[in-house]
């Protein structure tokens, strides 16, 4: 197969993979209730927790870490050593765009954080170590889930790059910082309007 054909092939099909919604999936299946009409109304794991309760959120954030890693971690078994780089990035932001424009929901989806956190897992495990450092000290310090998530996303592409990742996952965190940030700009907004939720509070609101 030529590697241009493999390489399209490997990034659609992390896109389908990435699609797949399983917020929505999981919360029909264990409680017959629409996700998207609880909360927030978001699709991801921190939503879902309020809709089912907080041990789902790990099944949901693992699974959809796992559309993000899976992809890149096969990728390079079908394009080869010599594309894998690029193809393994470019598959990793498939996925996380697959799960923010699903077109199994009418091309809407989730924020991409757990996504992102399982591509940068596979493609750079040191700094996506470090990224979670940031993310668990903003946590602390704030309590904005939202904010927290927002700091690791900036954090990755300087950590990626100091500490010697290839360009294309620098590249990557690029862009999926951009994401991130973008579909959380109504959190930021209520943020600074002081009505976002903080998490461990004992009354959650609407808004992850």
């Amino acid at each position: 197969m030529p590697d241009g054909l493999a390489m399209a092939l490997c990034v659609l099909a992390a896109f389908a993979v990435g699609a797949i919604p399983w917020g929505v999936l999981i919360s029909r299946w264990v409680a017959g209730v629409d996700v998207r009409s609880v909360g927030s109304g978001n699709v991801g794991a921190t939503n879902v927790a309020r809709a089912l309760g907080r041990p789902w959120f790990f099944v949901v954030f693992a699974l959809d870490a796992a559309k993000g890693a899976v992809p890149v971690l096969l990728a390079p078994q079908v394009v080869g050593a010599e594309a894998a780089s690029w193809t393994s990035a470019a598959c990793g932001l498939a996925a996380v765009l697959g799960h923010v424009f699903s077109p199994f929901l009418s091309w809407k989806g989730g924020k991409g954080v757990a996504t992102a956190a399982g591509v940068c897992g596979a493609l750079a495990p040191l700094p996506a170590l470090c990224a979670l450092g940031v993310f668990f000290v903003v946590l602390a310090a704030a309590r904005f889930m939202s904010l927290a998530s927002i700091c690791a996303a900036a954090a990755l592409p300087p950590l990626a790059f100091i500490l010697g990742s290839p360009i294309p996952v620098v590249v990557f965190g690029v862009v999926v910082a951009a994401v991130v940030t973008l579909r959380h700009r109504a959190n930021l907004a209520r943020i600074a309007t002081g009505t976002e939720p903080r998490v461990f509070a004992k009354k959650e609101t609407a808004g992850g």
